[in-house]
């Protein structure tokens, strides 16, 4: 492995692993906030536990979330001078905010922890909303960067040498909005159906039925409400992508001849070497109404595009074909609780519905892996959209292969490490949450 793809290795594991830290991070503090607030409201012990619970959960990805976003800021520079020696000055501040919110969310997360008993009630249960805002604000940031790369702004190039530098406008880039609701949109959806899931096998094992119950419902209610959500917000970031990156929209559909009625493809084995698809279901002019609202107008396919600024393909579709699809699978399993919740409510208690939220529990993160791969790779070969190539980005330093081999053990263990925390948690609700102690505000 030469350097330029263990140091492009290393950054898809650590944001593969940070990302889904970060959005349970940014979700799971809302889900708290409403379970505090019914106990609030009703008094009921059961809401107070599983807040409790839940804090814990917050408080275990918090703190791994901290670890692996520490070392992502040290990787930017470490492994990408060059982008980061220019990039820095012009998209810095929303790292600098980010830096912020995540200071506000560790304060308020330990008053939350450590306040119960000790605030008045209701300022007990702000300061755990606003564990919810500063995170959700602090993923938005990150991402408001990520979309500077996929859409530069705030700069003028001249003569090699980046002038005019407005950080607010690369802060609001025109992509940033597009790619931070469909983020959080994402972490909504796969945190929720995650946590519904998990909820849903201990009620099928009938263990603290519930307790467990009310979880599912907060967490799935969340989950249903943001998958049914995604298709409009993948609809505005599509729309985006066809404007700033032809390149992009092009290798996600496999769109390989620019033509009237552009059709929509639906899975398919990409032929890149004959410039076609195999076995894939096509829909004639779909792709040009999705992207112009008009069945007729072309849409720009890589006959287009050089092949030296084409990303991978093959990559780049199966990624978005996996991530749309599960995405359908998470909206119609929305659809199906939402019936349930309005029309047959015995649906609850069916081993079958419960059997379905336990399968979709992955789902959600899968489609997120997958999301971010199609916004990476499909980018390629540019670090900096039509400005800077990953490959002239990279450090000149040797070895980085023995850092990507050691990151990923640490990564590995890592995620052992919270996977068996989080089995504790879910193996001591008997003992340490589903009781009904006195009421202490």
């Amino acid at each position: 492995m030469d350097n330029f793809m263990a140091a492009r290795s290393q950054m898809a594991l650590s944001l593969g692993f940070h990302i889904i830290f970060s959005c349970i991070g940014m979700v799971m503090p809302f889900f708290m906030a409403v379970s505090h607030f019914m106990y609030l409201k009703t008094h009921n012990p059961i809401y107070r536990n599983v807040t409790k619970a839940w804090s814990k959960g917050v408080a275990i990805f918090f703190a791994t979330g901290a670890v692996s976003g520490t070392v992502l800021s040290f990787e930017l520079g470490l492994l990408w001078p060059t982008f980061m020696k220019h990039a820095g000055p012009i998209f810095g501040m929303p790292f600098s905010l980010e830096g912020t919110a995540f200071f506000i969310e560790a304060i308020a997360l330990g008053f939350f922890l450590y306040g119960w008993g000790r605030f008045n009630k209701w300022f007990h249960w702000f300061t755990g909303v606003v564990v919810g805002v500063s995170g959700l604000a602090s993923g938005i940031l990150v991402v408001a960067a990520n979309a500077w790369m996929n859409s530069p702004s705030g700069f003028d190039l001249v003569n090699g040498k980046y002038t005019n530098i407005d950080p607010i406008k690369a802060m609001f880039n025109p992509a940033w909005f597009s790619q931070a609701l469909h983020m959080s949109v994402a972490a909504f959806a796969a945190t929720g159906f995650a946590v519904a899931g998990v909820h849903a096998l201990m009620i099928l094992r009938k263990r603290n039925v519930d307790f467990h119950t009310r979880s599912f419902r907060i967490a799935a209610i969340f989950g249903v409400v943001a998958a049914i959500l995604q298709p409009l917000s993948g609809d505005i970031s599509a729309k985006m992508v066809a404007k700033r990156q032809p390149a992009k929209l092009a290798a996600m559909e496999a769109h390989f001849k620019t033509e009237p009625y552009s059709p929509l493809i639906i899975g398919g084995i990409p032929d890149v070497k004959n410039k076609k698809v195999d076995y894939a279901l096509e829909l004639p002019g779909m792709l040009s109404f999705m992207v112009y609202d008009d069945f007729k107008t072309p849409v720009k396919g890589l006959d287009q595009i050089p092949l030296a600024d084409q990303p991978p393909i093959a990559v780049t579709h199966y990624a978005f074909q996996l991530m749309v699809g599960l995405g359908m699978a998470m909206m119609a399993l929305g659809v199906i609780y939402l019936i349930a919740l309005v029309k047959k409510k015995s649906w609850f208690t069916k081993r079958w519905f419960l059997k379905l939220f336990i399968a979709a529990t992955p789902l959600g993160f899968i489609a997120v892996e997958a999301g971010w791969t199609v916004t990476e790779v499909g980018r390629q070969p540019w670090i900096i959209q039509g400005v800077m190539r990953t490959a002239d980005a990279v450090t000149p330093m040797p070895g980085i292969g023995y850092s990507f081999y050691l990151f990923t053990a640490v990564y590995f263990t890592l995620s052992i490490a919270v996977t068996f925390l989080l089995y504790r948690q879910i193996k001591m609700v008997p003992v340490l949450y589903d009781n009904a102690e006195p009421l202490t505000h």
